[in-house]
């Protein structure tokens, strides 16, 4: 018998379909959540070689240390201010090279330079971690050596170092600089930069282990 008009009204509408909705709410949901789960998980395994990549000769925790070695290096009195200045400002600083203090606002870019940088620049370096090398070598062959070790430094050569020229240090010299640690030689001592590396690279600067290799600014002497 055909239903009326009356009966087909009162029948409930569409019953299946907030159900439907929900059910394929909840299976989105956590299909999102597996895959961010699953993201998470495979990033942490992922991030030890990455992380362990930037390593130098040795591997080294970078950021988890603070604090001077004896016998490395020349303990420097940090000094009582880092603020940002404006290119071109003359800082007075306590050592030479400059180990802290306040600095312009952009880092040097990693690299091995032919020409002077600024310590108000590689200051900010410093406060990022950085190691700057600066040099006084008059004999183009010392140069040359110098640059050999500097790439033998790996990752530290590509996310931690500044290497310069600098003529406020003795003809023949060499000075290795980290956040308030300064070594100065005579020559190129490759066993000696490399432990200065070990013990200070990523370490000592007060805003942590931040890599150079990113950094954006247009420099002298590239």
């Amino acid at each position: 018998m055909p239903e009326s008009r009356h009966r087909r009204n009162r029948r409930p509408r569409n019953l299946e379909i907030p159900r439907t909705t929900q059910r394929g709410g909840t299976n989105k949901l956590i299909l999102v959540g597996s895959i961010i789960i699953a993201v998470l998980v495979i990033g942490s395994f992922a991030a030890v070689p990455i992380f362990q990549s930037i390593g130098g000769p040795q591997a080294v925790d970078l950021g988890t240390a603070a604090a001077y070695v004896e016998g490395v290096g020349q303990n420097q009195e940090v000094m009582a201010t880092k603020n940002h200045v404006q290119d071109g400002t003359i800082v007075a600083y306590n050592s030479v090279p400059a180990t802290s203090g306040d600095h312009y606002f952009s880092p040097q870019p990693c690299g091995f330079y032919q020409g002077e940088v600024p310590d108000e620049r590689v200051v900010h370096n410093l406060e990022h971690g950085n190691i700057v090398i600066s040099y006084n070598l008059p004999d183009a062959a010392d140069v040359d050596a110098l640059e050999n070790v500097y790439n033998d430094l790996g990752g530290w050569k590509d996310h931690y170092t500044v290497v310069r020229s600098y003529s406020r240090i003795a003809p023949g010299q060499v000075a290795l600089s980290a956040w308030g640690v300064l070594d100065i030689m005579d020559g190129v001592d490759q066993n000696r930069i490399e432990r200065f590396y070990e013990h200070y690279v990523g370490r000592l600067g007060p805003e942590g282990a931040i890599s150079c290799r990113g950094a954006q600014q247009s420099m002298p002497g590239g």
